[in-house]
């Protein structure tokens, strides 16, 4: 398997995405982007100031080291997230993009309808769509079948940190996928991000883990291990499973 990971023209060697929002500070959040060695960091782009002003967390992303993911969290119906990529377009200069759509303020959960809906327009329109999405095998395969180019099956609620909740969901999408399958929402510590790696993911997106980490930088550095080593164990091949003990020494030849 390649060490890279690619999602239509972009190509990036982490695999792992880190978001941006709910940091203490906004020069926190750029060391522990530093640290985690993402190239690839997820911006809310209905929650940055247009106006000039305040420092924005634009203002604290390297460009240069990381492509900025604009992604519609925020919108709950299609024309909303549709307006908002749009947006993102002309502020980043790139067609990458994150589409979710929510059902309400409240679960938090995709809404797959109108996420499908705003995946028509925008796959026209020549967006790179990366889909956030549920666990449901058989959606995320209809979300690729119309031409996204990454599915992102939440491995729990957002911002929940339970870790993945159907790992055999996840399995089922990531062998049937012939697009790049990113485990998005729910992975609150480093062995979640592992678990993920190990299921088969070919990365994992991640925010309100490390932003509200007692320590931040440090658990940014805990996801970097983690995904590169649930990658590592994953290429390995584990051994196989047995319902009953085995010894793991000969038995053969053993003086009695």
């Amino acid at each position: 398997m390649s060490n890279t990971l690619r999602i239509g023209r972009h190509e990036f060697s982490s695999r792992l995405v880190l978001g941006t929002g709910k940091y203490a500070t906004l020069d926190l959040m750029e060391c522990a982007l530093a640290e985690s060695g993402t190239q690839c960091v997820t911006v809310a782009i209905r929650r940055v100031p247009l106006g000039k002003g305040e420092p924005t967390i634009l203002d604290h992303v390297d460009a240069k080291k990381m492509t900025i993911l604009p992604n519609t969290a925020g919108c709950f119906v299609a024309d909303e997230a549709v307006r908002t990529a749009r947006l993102a377009r002309e502020l980043l200069g790139h067609e990458l993009l994150k589409l979710e759509v929510l059902y309400d303020q409240q679960s938090l959960l995709p809404e797959p309808l109108e996420t499908l809906k705003a995946l028509d327009v925008l796959v026209k329109d020549g967006f790179t769509t990366m889909v956030y999405c549920g666990d449901d095998p058989v959606l995320a395969k209809r979300y690729e079948e119309r031409g996204a180019a990454a599915v992102m099956p939440l491995g729990s609620a957002i911002g929940s940190g339970l870790g993945v909740l159907n790992p055999r969901n996840i399995e089922f999408i990531v062998a049937h996928a012939k697009v790049p399958v990113l485990v998005d929402a729910g992975l609150g510590c480093a062995s979640d991000v592992a678990h993920a790696m190990e299921l088969g993911a070919d990365g994992v997106i991640v925010n309100t883990a490390v932003a509200k980490a007692a320590d931040p930088v440090a658990m940014a550095r805990a996801m970097r291990l983690a995904c590169e080593a649930g990658r590592a164990g994953r290429l390995a091949g584990r051994a196989a499973e047995t319902p009953a003990g085995a010894p793991s020494s000969p038995v053969g030849g053993v003086v009695r």
